[in-house]
C-alpha cells in the first residue's frame, strides 16, 4: 500500500504546491483513469487508496462467486484500478460492474465510519432522532452509506465516456450493485438500563458483510435480463434500455443485472471476448455441476495427477515433556482439463 500524507492547504502556497505535485505524480501512475477520475484523484488523494481497496474487494468477491465456473473472473487483469474490462457486453460483464461499484461504495462508507477519510464520518442525519412507536433512538455511529454510494457514483461512473449502448448497460449495473448494498444495510441496537433492563434502546445502521452482497448479486446474475437500446428519434443517440423480446417499452428493474450480448462459452482462450479458456483448470470428476470435468473441460477430456499426501497424525503427549506422532499418508488424485 502507498501511504498518503496530506497537509492542510492553508499552511503555505509552497507547501500546497508540493502536496499537489505529489498527488499529481501518484494519479498519473495509476493506469486507465478517465479525465474526471484523475481530477478526483488529484483533489482527494486520500480516497484513491480506499477506492482501490474497494475495487479489489469486488474482484476478489467475483473470483469467489465464480470459482467453480468456466469463467472464474480470471479475465480481470491489472490494466486499470478496476481490472481488465470484458469487451463483450455479457452477463459476466454485468456482474463485474455491479460488484466493483458496490465494493467501492462499501469501502468508502467503512473508511468514513472509521475516521480514515476526510470530509465524511458517521451519518449525521441519524443522530438524536427518537422513534417513539418502537421505543428506540439513534445513537452510536451509523454508517453513512449515502456518502459512500454518492462517491462511488461520481468516481466509478466517470469512466463511462462513450455515448453508446454499453455505457447505458454499465451505468445501470453500477447502480444495481450500489442499490443492493443500500438495501442490505442492517439496524443494530443496544439496550441500556439497570440490571439488564431495556429502559432505553439506541440503534445505528451498519454495513452488511460484503460476502452477502456478493451472494445476492450472483443470484441476480443467474436471472440477468437481456436488454436493447432505445434511440432518440432525432439525434439517434442511445437514450434508455428496454427489455429485449418484449413488444412494450418496459424498462428493467433498478436491481436487475442487464446485458446486451450473449456470453461466450469460455471453453477456449479468446482475447476478443476476454476468455482465458479452461485448459489446466482443476475439475471434479464425479460432480454433475459446473465444476465437473465433463462441463468444465468442454468435452476435451481431463488429465489425472496422482500424488501422496503426508502429514503427522495420532499425536500423543508423553510425560514429561514431548509429543510423539505417527506419520500418515494417503494417495490422492486431482484432475485438470486438457
Amino acid at each position: 500500500h502507498v501511504t498518503f500524507c496530506v497537509w492542510p492547504l492553508f499552511l503555505s502556497p509552497t507547501l500546497s504546491s508540493v502536496v499537489a505535485l505529489g498527488a499529481n505524480i501518484i494519479c498519473n501512475k495509476i493506469p486507465g483513469l478517465a479525465p474526471r477520475q484523475r481530477a478526483i484523484c488529484q483533489s482527494r488523494p486520500d480516497a484513491i487508496i480506499v477506492i482501490g481497496e474497494g475495487a479489489q474487494m469486488g474482484i476478489n468477491e467475483c473470483q469467489y462467486q465464480f470459482r467453480f465456473g468456466r469463467w472464474n473472473c480470471s479475465a480481470l487483469g491489472e490494466k486499470t484500478v478496476f481490472g481488465q474490462e470484458l469487451r463483450v457486453g455479457s452477463r459476466e460483464a454485468a456482474f463485474t460492474y455491479a460488484i466493483t461499484a458496490a465494493g467501492v461504495a462499501h469501502a468508502v462508507t467503512a473508511a468514513c465510519s472509521q475516521g480514515n477519510l476526510s470530509n465524511c464520518g458517521c451519518d449525521r442525519e441519524k443522530q438524536g432522532y427518537y422513534n417513539q412507536a418502537e421505543g428506540w433512538k439513534w445513537g452510536g455511529c451509523s454508517a453513512d452509506v449515502r456518502y459512500g454510494i454518492d462517491f462511488s457514483r461520481r468516481f466509478v461512473d466517470a469512466r463511462e465516456i462513450k455515448k453508446n449502448a454499453r455505457r447505458l448497460m454499465n451505468l445501470h449495473n453500477n447502480e444495481a450493485g450500489r442499490k443492493v448494498l443500500e438495501e442490505r444495510m442492517k439496524l443494530e441496537c443496544k439496550c441500556h438500563g439497570v440490571s439488564g433492563s431495556c429502559t432505553t434502546k439506541t440503534c445505528w445502521t451498519t454495513l452488511p458483510k460484503f460476502r452477502e452482497v456478493g451472494h445476492l448479486l450472483k443470484e441476480k446474475y443467474n436471472v440477468a435480463v437481456q436488454v436493447e437500446v432505445v434511440r432518440a428519434s432525432r439525434l439517434r443517440q442511445p437514450t434508455f434500455l428496454r427489455i429485449k423480446q418484449l413488444r412494450s417499452y418496459q424498462k428493467p428493474m433498478e436491481t436487475d443485472l442487464v446485458y446486451i450480448e450473449k456470453s461466450p462459452n469460455y471453453c477456449e482462450e479468446d482475447a476478443a471476448t476476454g476468455s482465458v479458456g479452461t485448459q489446466g483448470r482443476l475439475c471434479n470428476r464425479t460432480s454433475p455441476g459446473a465444476d465437473g470435468c465433463d462441463t468444465m473441460c468442454c468435452g476435451r477430456g481431463y488429465n489425472t495427477h496422482q500424488y501422496t499426501k503426508v502429514w503427522q497424525c495420532n499425536c500423543k503427549f508423553h510425560w514429561c515433556c514431548f509429543v510423539k506422532c505417527n506419520t500418515c499418508s494417503e494417495r490422492t488424485e486431482v484432475f485438470t482439463c486438457k
